[in-house]
């Protein structure tokens, strides 16, 4: 019994987490949009992130980069959000350029979402190009 509850403890709690991404007001397609928890106070580790694929509608739902089970973990979050890149090596004249969003959504994220409990459909971001 007592195996059991040690167990229950160190696992964190995971919910169904969908939103939506924008730029300049217009749906975002094929946004890589990532949610890494950050660890609480006197809490060693936060558990694992998650990650989704936004669709023509900007519309993303996320699942857990461990398992791939549906959601996020409970808790508070740093977000990064760039374009999702994929390699194409048949043609390298007719590769397009990378195409990425500014610093301040990626490598030096200033978002951040507060996954609640009770999980949410409404996990929205409207970022600006400039």
């Amino acid at each position: 019994m007592l195996m059991v509850i040690i167990g229950c403890g160190s696992s964190s709690k995971v919910v169904p987490v969908s939103g939506t991404v924008t730029l300049d007001g217009k749906p975002l397609a094929n946004a890589h949009v990532v949610f890494q928890p950050e660890a609480g106070k006197g809490t060693v580790t936060a558990g694992a992130g998650s990650y989704g694929i936004t669709g023509p509608d900007g519309k993303y739902t996320l699942k857990t980069s461990d398992s791939d089970q549906a959601g996020a973990v409970v808790g508070t979050h740093r977000v990064e959000i760039d374009f999702k890149t994929e390699s194409d090596d048949r043609d390298p004249k007719l590769r397009q350029p990378p195409k990425h969003l500014p610093p301040k959504y990626n490598r030096q994220s200033e978002l951040q979402f507060k996954v609640e409990g009770s999980g949410t459909s409404a996990a929205d971001f409207a970022l600006k190009s400039q």
